[in-house]
């Protein structure tokens, strides 16, 4: 294993839960015997094409103001080690794509302030999970601000896209890695879908006539991977609900939320797709965001 597939990349800038997402890469790092890599960015501007005044920190601090979460002795590095602390004045989001490259994980903090601030490092949050060479986690916890779940189940959201194809095979192996079972969700209703099919029929045949075709794809999407992981558990969910509530809801039950993406470059914030905007804003345990195209 070469070192960017041994590399896992905390970013620590403008937004909150830098210390959360230490311990959490930490923990990781530590169990797969991966090197912790932390990054300070003075600047956390926000992204190209961002309607905002700038940077977040227009006189930035003092670098010991922000390796505090380095030095902590509250957060547990254990045996994830070398840690290499890299201070940067470069915009955060702009940073973290280009060292991504040679990155196994970006691991980010959720965002929990309020305010202008929040938009700003939102929009930076979503900057890097749409264009990052490798899959980015974002640390959250229980209703945000809570505790980061630590045990539970890794659920994984399922559709017919691409996406979904990679976000599959993240999260058998991240189930198979933590030796927790894996629970895929399938949600099927879709809002403007339904709206018409019952402006044209009664909703109960369309839901019975919907249901085996529902059901065939999902198979479908988790054909194979079960034979690659015997040893995880699946548990299938087909839940008539819109794909973002169902998976916000199974987040509160699991420690790890795994969810395909369809970043395209540039300012992809709007471009995210509502599902995993909805996720890495508002989920209650950690979210893997990974995109197709990006190398695992």
């Amino acid at each position: 294993m070469n070192r960017r597939d041994r590399t896992v990349l905390v970013g620590i800038g403008g937004w909150d839960g830098a210390a959360e997402a230490v311990r959490w890469a930490a923990r990781l790092a530590e169990g797969r015997d991966l090197e912790l890599e932390l990054v300070h960015c003075l600047q956390t501007a926000a992204p190209a094409g961002f309607a905002g005044p700038g940077p977040l920190f227009e006189d930035p601090p003092s670098d010991g103001g922000l390796l505090a979460p380095a030095g902590d002795p509250a957060v547990p590095f254990g045996d994830a080690s070398p840690v290499r602390n890299e201070v940067y004045t470069d915009s955060a989001p702009d940073l973290l794509i280009d060292r991504s490259r040679d990155a196994r994980m970006v691991v980010l903090g959720g965002t929990g302030a309020d305010g202008f601030t929040a938009v700003l490092a939102g929009a930076a949050v979503s900057a890097v999970v749409s264009n990052a060479g490798c899959p980015v986690v974002v640390v959250r916890g229980r209703r945000g601000d809570g505790p980061v779940p630590l045990d539970g189940p890794v659920a994984v959201g399922v559709d017919t896209s691409p996406n979904s194809e990679a976000a599959i095979a993240a999260a058998f192996e991240e189930a198979s890695a933590r030796n927790v079972p894996l629970v895929a969700v399938h949600a099927w209703a879709d809002v403007v879908c339904d709206a018409i099919e019952r402006t044209a029929r009664p909703a109960q045949r369309w839901e019975t006539r919907r249901q085996p075709v529902e059901e065939q794809l999902f198979a479908q999407r988790l054909d194979g991977w079960q034979e690659k992981y015997p040893g995880v558990e699946v548990r299938r969910k087909l839940v008539r609900d819109r794909p973002r509530q169902a998976l916000l809801d199974e987040s509160a039950r699991a420690q790890l939320m795994v969810v395909g993406t369809r970043g395209r470059g540039g300012f992809a914030g709007m471009l995210l797709g509502s599902t995993a905007q909805a996720l890495i804003h508002h989920s209650s345990c950690p979210v893997l965001a990974v995109r197709p195209e990006a190398r695992r």
